[in-house]
């Protein structure tokens, strides 16, 4: 049942924003070749790694799927979450960075920083406040070690 949960969040959630709207974004347009092409596969290949390498931390870890109304039971702090708070966000951005890359656009590049913008109000209104509630402790002194965005250097 936790797969499915998963799955059916990810298939909603992440691939709208990573796939289903850059797709309508550009499904008029034509793609770049040459070097733009494995470049952009390999931002789509990073930003799919971090998500389920994430993905699978909620789960088996944390035994909850990156839903709020289904979040893990347990403070997820290992694998990419060691370097980052936030690497399942980062790994959307990166995915809608290889569209940006593939198609020279604009549009996508404005899509990818309003997401951004709006991952971090939802972080910083919601997710955060609602972790120090729920983890307490545990969590302020995971915030006092590591980064929202960017690695520290003593993680």
């Amino acid at each position: 049942m936790l797969l499915l949960k998963n799955l059916l969040f990810t298939l909603i959630a992440p691939c709208s924003a990573a796939l289903w709207i850059p797709y309508l974004i550009t499904r008029k347009s034509t793609a770049y070749g040459g070097i733009s092409l494995p470049i952009a596969i390999l931002f789509f290949a990073i930003g799919a790694v971090f998500y389920l390498w994430c993905q699978w931390h909620f789960a088996t870890y944390g035994r909850g799927t990156p839903a709020p109304i289904d979040a893990p039971k347990k403070l997820v702090i290992r694998g990419l979450y060691k370097y980052v708070r936030n690497p399942m966000y980062v790994g959307v951005i990166t995915a809608i960075l290889g569209w940006v890359v593939l198609y020279h656009s604009w549009r996508l590049l404005r899509f990818a920083v309003f997401i951004w913008i709006c991952f971090e109000l939802f972080i910083l209104y919601y997710e955060e406040p609602h972790l120090r509630k729920i983890f307490g402790a545990e969590y302020k002194e995971y915030c006092g070690k590591v980064g929202r965005w960017i690695p520290r250097k003593n993680t």
